[in-house]
């Protein structure tokens, strides 16, 4: 194996409390602290795991988004990735577009292994990984918990609902990593300051060949409805009543 693309995105923080813009139209980002996506950050530590093993491993961190998105790759440079490739637009980027380029990407730097999260905690759309292997015609492996490679082969143990499912794929796949698989490394300063030297490169969506299609449209985003206040029953029965009036019984 020589090198492993991992994809990343910007997201709001997890630990940011969302707030919904008053027209409706999307959510407030003015000022909100951004931060790479907690799966594709798995996916990231993964591919470090891998290089430190013993293996010859260029670890490449790709994305899509604005000039910011530039923060998220520099977070990546100091976690361990060798180098990072941003595809910088300003337009928003659905599933299938990101898939789209992802494989241009990969047709360019012609990867083992391409990593990336399960999903993204700002749409939850679980698309673009599947989108990606089918497009570049390569296996996949969804939702993993744990990764081995030998022999060329990659041995993914994915959960499932029924528990725990072991696959062997050939190389080069692309896999889709779960919370469980491990946990992220903290960055440290010298790191940081070591990753401002690496190299960035800045490409965009028409030297590609991508166009940014829309398939969807957002109608209106609403806040959740607050929780109703808790009462006080003196029985079983009285506990009874409350949840039958409440239609809920």
């Amino acid at each position: 194996m020589q090198k492993i693309l991992v994809c990343i995105k910007r997201v709001v923080d997890y630990n940011v409390r969302v707030r919904v813009k008053p027209d409706g139209s999307g959510v407030m980002l003015d000022g909100v602290k951004m931060s790479v996506n907690p799966f594709d950050e798995i996916a990231l530590e993964e591919a470090l795991r891998i290089k430190e093993r013993g293996a010859n491993v260029e670890v490449v961190a790709v994305s899509i988004g604005v000039a910011d998105t530039q923060q998220q790759l520099r977070t990546a440079l100091a976690m361990g990735a060798d180098r990072a490739v941003l595809v910088q637009t300003d337009a928003p980027i659905e599933p299938l577009t990101a898939a789209q380029t992802f494989l241009a990407l990969a047709k360019k730097e012609k990867p083992d292994l391409i990593l990336l999260g399960k999903q993204a905690i700002d749409d939850d759309a679980n698309q673009t990984g599947q989108m990606l292997a089918a497009l570049w015609e390569r296996p996949q492996a969804t939702y993993a918990s744990k990764v081995e490679i030998a022999d060329g082969k990659l041995t993914v143990t994915r959960e499932v609902d029924a528990g725990l499912e072991t696959i062997e794929v050939d190389l080069p796949a692309v896999v889709t990593v779960d919370l469980r698989l491990n946990e992220p490394r903290y960055v440290k300063l010298p790191d940081i300051m070591k990753a401002k030297k690496k190299p960035l490169d800045v490409s965009s969506l028409d030297a590609l060949g991508i166009v940014a299609s829309t398939y969807l449209k957002t109608v209106k985003t609403e806040p959740p409805a607050q929780r109703q206040k808790g009462i006080m029953v003196k029985d079983v029965s009285e506990l009874v009543d409350v949840l039958k009036k409440k239609g809920l019984l």
